[in-house]
Order: structure tokens, then C-alpha cells, then sequence
């Protein structure tokens, strides 16, 4: 169990607050924030909080425009350079928008030669059209739907989901065991034209079946990573609020992945509970 987001926190904080929380490890999402693009600065709050990197999302957002150059795929290959440096293992990444016409053409053949030149498993998450004056706008290219690429990981994101009008669980099942990566949270919605905004939302407050697809990845034995990326800018500056939240989402994700024959005694869990506590 990882955490990525806990908004608008920065990168110390989030390495704090996830050992707090008791995680298994962080991924770090490259931003303008200088310190998210620097292995050394990275690997001193690893070591400092025993807290591992378990993935590397590359610069995808329009505010990160112009971190690592203009063109997403050198943003990709720069991004899988910092993972190697790091020891992440997956770098997360975003089908280009529907402008970045080049990319968008070599994108999924540039994601297979950079797995296979680099040894990193580049896992393309889902993502969602764009409503503008009532009518969808493909806003991603070659789609919004990674399950649609020729590509070989996937990263589920079910925030996404609820903003594509979909539920992610079709999307498990249809992508099967090309899902490597997950990005824990909820949204509102399951159904298309009943959009808000990219909510981030706690696992299990929203309209998502989030607890379906974790016990669907443990039936599969998913070895992937399962990663918190939560909104928590209501709790301003309680940074204690924030890790209540943080294991609020660890409890949810750790209750629906643990299969019955894998369900540890109850000395176990007392043994487990201590030895996580901070």
C-alpha cells in the first residue's frame, strides 16, 4: 500500500505522513516542485522515513507543462531515468492530449521500446473526455481508455472513472491482468453526463464499486502496487486530520484485498498493528 497525493501537501510532508499512516512506500508525482525531480533530495527522505519509492508518475498536468521539456514522450523517458534512480519499479503515465498530435501517433510504440530498452514497467492510467457546452470532447489521444492501446500495464484510476461516466470495475474486467497499478480513491459517479469534477474522494464515500475491484485483484493475486491519491485540502493545515484520512484509506484497501485463506489470526493482526504503529 503506497500513497501518492495528499493535497496540497509537498514532498516532505508527504513522505511524513505516510510512514505516520503506516504505508508500505510513496509514489512521487514530478510537479513543478523541484525536490519531486531530484533522486538525491528523494532518496534522503526514503532512507530518513524507511519509506520506499514504489513508482514515479511522470509530468502529465497542464501545470506541469514545461517540466522536462515540451514533448510528453522525453517527459516519459526522463521520468523512467529518475524511477531507475530511485528504485521505483512503475512510472505512471497519461496518453498524450489530443494537441500533442506527434506524440499521441508514436505513443504506444514509444511505451513498449522504453519498457523494453530501460527494464520499467510503464503502466498508462486512465483518464476521461472532456464535457465543454454539454457535448464530449476526446480531450486524449489515442484515447482516453488505455485499455484500448496496444500497450502491455495499465493504471486504474477510479476518480477517472466516475469523470468518464464508467464503472471501474468494467474497466478491471476488461483490461484483466494488463492492470498493474492502482490509484485508490472514489468519485461520485458511475453513469455518463452525471460529471462533477476529478474528486480524489476516500474509497468507499463515493458511488465507485472500489471495494469489488480490490477483491477482484485479490482473486487474481494481483502483485501490483495499490496507491492513495486522496484529496485532503479540507483539512488545511491538521496535518493529524490527514493521517486519519491516509489510514482511513490504508484499513479500506488492506480490508478488501485480504482473502480468506490468506486472513491472518487475530494474534497476527495484533502483531501486525504493532509493528506498523508510528
Amino acid at each position: 500500500m503506497g500513497t501518492t497525493s495528499v493535497l496540497p501537501r509537498r514532498l516532505h510532508d508527504a513522505f511524513r505522513l505516510a510512514a505516520d499512516a503506516g504505508f508500505d512506500g510513496v509514489e512521487i508525482m514530478v510537479t513543478c516542485d523541484p525536490d519531486t525531480r531530484d533522486p538525491r533530495v528523494i532518496k534522503e527522505l526514503s532512507e530518513r522515513y524507511g519509506m520506499p519509492v514504489l513508482s514515479i508518475h511522470a509530468p502529465v498536468l497542464v501545470l506541469t507543462a514545461f517540466v522536462y521539456g515540451l514533448d510528453p514522450l522525453v517527459k516519459l523517458e526522463r521520468s523512467i531515468a529518475l524511477a531507475q534512480q530511485v528504485g521505483a519499479a512503475t512510472v505512471v503515465v497519461h496518453p498524450p492530449f489530443r494537441w500533442q498530435v506527434l506524440a499521441a501517433r508514436r505513443f504506444e510504440a514509444s511505451v513498449g521500446a522504453l519498457e523494453a530498452r530501460h527494464g520499467v514497467t510503464v503502466a498508462v492510467e486512465n483518464m476521461f473526455p472532456v464535457t465543454v457546452l454539454g457535448r464530449d470532447r476526446e480531450a486524449y489521444a489515442p484515447s482516453w481508455n488505455p485499455g484500448e492501446l496496444a500497450v502491455g500495464a495499465l493504471t486504474l484510476d477510479f476518480s477517472h472513472a466516475a469523470l468518464a461516466g464508467v464503472s471501474a470495475l468494467d474497466l478491471a474486467q476488461q483490461w484483466s491482468d494488463r492492470l498493474r497499478h492502482v490509484h485508490l480513491c472514489d468519485g461520485s459517479s458511475t453513469e455518463p453526463n452525471d460529471r462533477v469534477f476529478d474528486e480524489h474522494l476516500l474509497p468507499g464515500r463515493g458511488a465507485q464499486p472500489v471495494a469489488d475491484v480490490l477483491r477482484l485483484l485479490a482473486d487474481r493475486d494481483f502483485d501490483g502496487a495499490i496507491v492513495a491519491e486522496i484529496n485532503t485540502r479540507s483539512c488545511g493545515a491538521d496535518d493529524d486530520a490527514r493521517v486519519e484520512l491516509l489510514r482511513e484509506t490504508a484499513r479500506f484497501a488492506r480490508e478488501h484485498t485480504m482473502t480468506r485463506a490468506s486472513a491472518p489470526s487475530h494474534d497476527d493482526q495484533f502483531a501486525r498493528a504493532r509493528a506498523t504503529a508510528r
